[in-house]
């Protein structure tokens, strides 16, 4: 409203010294030149407030990786520099007060900032030490470890899930074995020997990975791009996978 009423100011003093205006009135009350400027100085304080709470209120999906990075732009922005007049020193000095308040217990802030880290967005965490990020994204791997190694075990494979029994491919792994051991000397099979990954060494890679990956715009949404880059074999409907046995299974067609 303030904001509003500065940019219609000359317009308004203008207005109320017309004589139309002034015919009757003995006292029209308006602001001196010291308020106009008291009320540009709130306005020109005030302004990264309203930019927060404005992009908030707009967010057609509210995640909460925003919260530590704009709680931190706040605090940032309210820091007094020597330009400042004593009303913006003051309102700034309030404000950063009041934030001082929010959001400092450990707990909430590791949520926080994990949700931080997780959005591609907010990645690189820049409001925080290294000590601080290195921290985050040391729980997120034990997090992620524990997580695969609680995951129950597949065993087996795509084609021996069939109904049918026993597959072509199983018959065919026992002539594979044959051959490792008539001709294992003299041809290395570097794939299956190689030394499988423990679920700590995936979950390492796969942070890894998304910390060397480049962070997402800020214009784009972080929950398209976690659905984007989701794994989907897990959530796979029946019939899809009917389809997917089918084409294995006749990937080789014999020559007639």
């Amino acid at each position: 409203m303030v904001e509003r009423f500065l940019e219609q100011q000359p317009a308004i003093c203008a207005t109320l010294l017309s004589p139309e205006v002034r015919k009757g009135q003995s006292d029209l009350c308006t602001l001196n030149e010291t308020d106009v400027s008291n009320a540009k100085d709130a306005v020109s304080a005030l302004k990264p407030m309203k930019d927060a709470t404005t992009l908030m209120s707009e967010e057609s999906n509210p995640t909460v990786s925003r919260i530590a990075q704009i709680n931190a732009q706040l605090f940032q922005d309210m820091t007094g520099t020597i330009e400042d007049s004593p009303m913006i020193h003051a309102i700034k000095n309030a404000i950063k007060t009041d934030l001082l308040k929010r959001y400092n217990g450990e707990a909430e802030n590791k949520i926080l900032h994990t949700a931080s880290a997780l959005d591609p967005r907010f990645k690189g965490l820049p409001f925080l030490t290294v000590e601080e990020r290195l921290e985050i994204y040391r729980n997120e791997r034990t997090v992620r470890r524990t997580e695969v190694t609680e995951a129950p075990e597949v065993t087996g494979t795509l084609e021996e899930e069939t109904p049918d029994g026993p597959s072509a491919p199983k018959r065919k792994a026992s002539s594979s074995s044959l051959l490792v051991s008539l001709m294992g000397r003299s041809f290395t099979d570097t794939e299956g020997t190689a030394e499988p990954k423990t679920p700590y060494a995936i979950a390492e890679e796969e942070i890894e990975r998304y910390c060397k990956a480049s962070s997402l715009p800020l214009t784009e949404d972080p929950l398209n791009w976690w659905r984007c880059g989701h794994c989907k074999r897990s959530t796979f409907k029946p019939e899809h996978v009917d389809q997917l046995v089918f084409l294995q299974k006749n990937l080789q067609i014999p020559k007639c």
